[in-house]
């Protein structure tokens, strides 16, 4: 289990802190929900994590290695990448897609070898695609399209998947299956897993941790059903809040 962590970590842009020394650390197995108000920094600690931006103060490890120690094509084997609202812009199967994601691994003119395409369609069938896989991504629906960026993410078989906000724009449905293959790939399959979530249910019923975020720092760290409280939901949101019923079955109630 392939050990993600920060140390002093601090973003600035434009004069503004944006990060604030934050010290994380992550494992395999784990599927971390990152929550905060919109402007918290959560889609900048989530590339700073990644190695995709320039941090200012602190340094990320991954595997006890400093990111910038890491050569690209070593991190993008270890660590995959999923950015908000991710688009399909070229009329390609879904097939050729995934496939894009073993990046170096293919052959000339990008062609997959008999170890690539097992692969390939492996990651389809976990990500139930099979039957979707010469169809054009360019007409799948949302949650379709979620499911073969995600393929695309893990064909590589990452040891780290970091993912901002992979719930936004999808209807109840694919949003809790989402959620559901996300934790399976932490809990079932040991990656870690780090996602920013703005549905509060789906972060208490579904993730193992939870990293709150306030203005840059972070607030809380810790299991859902004892981190995510009405106190933390009202300083996160300025809003009162109950969080009802137990378990499996417990829910946030913003009141008015």
């Amino acid at each position: 289990m392939i050990p993600l962590a920060a140390r002093g970590l601090v973003v600035r842009r434009e004069g503004s802190e944006i990060l604030r020394g934050i010290d994380l650390d992550a494992q395999g197995g784990e599927f971390i929900a990152v929550i905060g108000a919109n402007g918290a920094g959560k889609s900048t600690l989530l590339a700073a994590l990644a190695g995709l931006l320039r941090i200012d103060a602190g340094e990320v490890l991954l595997d006890q290695r400093p990111l910038a120690d890491i050569a690209p094509r070593d991190l993008a084997q270890l660590r995959a990448w999923l950015p908000q609202n991710p688009r399909a812009e070229w009329p390609l199967s879904v097939e050729r897609m995934v496939a894009l994601g073993l990046g170096p691994r293919l052959r000339g003119f990008g062609e997959a070898g008999p170890e690539e395409q097992a692969r390939i369609a492996t990651v389809l069938a976990d990500t139930d695609l099979i039957a979707l896989r010469a169809r054009a991504v360019t007409t799948l629906s949302g949650g379709e399209l979620a499911r073969a960026m995600l393929a695309r993410a893990l064909v590589a078989d990452p040891a780290v998947l970091i993912v901002d906000e992979p719930l936004a724009g999808l209807d109840p449905q694919h949003a809790w299956d989402a959620a559901r293959r996300m934790r399976a790939l932490a809990v079932e399959q040991g990656r870690l897993v780090i996602a920013s979530i703005h549905d509060l249910n789906i972060a208490l019923r579904r993730a193992t941790r939870v990293w709150a975020l306030h203005e840059g720092r972070l607030l809380a760290d810790g299991p859902p059903a004892t981190t995510i409280t009405a106190a933390l939901l009202g300083e996160l949101f300025g809003m009162r809040a109950e969080i009802r019923g137990s378990g499996s079955s417990a829910y946030v109630d913003f009141a008015p």
